[in-house]
């Protein structure tokens, strides 16, 4: 849902915890700096989004936001630690596509998305795209398919941002559709560099180009 910028900076103090949702109130909040987590390392696309939507929050709103990027274990890491953090609005949390996965892909977390963390507003979207090494032959789809299938089956490294995320989930069903072999690399931070270098042959990763649309 697209929202204003009125009312997103009316919702930017939610955040929530168990049965709980406060929004402060717009003469007294906020009252020091907000911080917003986020669930990767620097320079990937969640904390890109983020970072840019820092300036115009800290104009419209008063005070410092602090980006705080704890990576690890599909975003969950930092979902618990807003789930934790006091229902006051000063800790919010940038939500990926990834959190809707790790539902059914983690048995024993310690919160539910639905139920622990409500929702403020969307602030961007972006599709997914194949991407690969500049010195890899193939270069489209149905020339990657085939160079798999019939030169490397197996050893092509697929790059993602770790274990569950968008690009690994993606980089699977890819695999099972097309009926291919690749190698799974998962990364903690930014595995752009190997990409470019070719330590990795390939990603399925969020489009940064003109059809990445932000929405604030």
């Amino acid at each position: 849902m697209k929202l204003p910028r009125r009312h997103f900076l009316r919702l930017a103090g939610a955040v929530a915890l168990p049965g709980v949702c406060q929004i402060a109130n717009a003469q007294t909040y906020p009252t020091r700096p907000v911080r917003i987590i986020v669930g990767y390392a620097p320079g990937v696309a969640p904390n890109v989004v983020a970072r840019l939507v820092d300036p115009f929050l800290s104009e419209r709103l008063g005070q410092q936001i602090i980006v705080d990027n704890r990576p690890g274990a599909a975003s969950n890491i930092a979902t618990e630690a807003v789930v934790r953090a006091p229902a006051d609005g000063y800790t919010l949390l940038l939500v990926p596509s990834t959190s809707t996965h790790n539902a059914t892909l983690y048995d024993n977390l310690n919160f539910d998305l639905i139920r622990d963390i409500a929702p403020v507003a969307s602030i961007a979207s972006a599709p997914f795209v194949m991407v690969v090494t500049p010195s890899f032959p193939a270069k489209t789809v149905p020339e990657f398919i085939a160079y798999d299938a019939k030169a490397k089956p197996g050893k092509i490294n697929m790059a993602s941002a770790g274990i569950g995320t968008a690009s690994h989930v993606f980089g699977e069903l890819f695999s099972m559709m097309a009926g291919v072999e690749l190698l799974h690399v998962p990364y903690r931070g930014n595995y752009y560099p190997d990409l470019l270098s070719g330590q990795v042959q390939v990603a399925i990763t969020y489009s940064h180009g003109d059809r990445a649309r932000p929405r604030w």
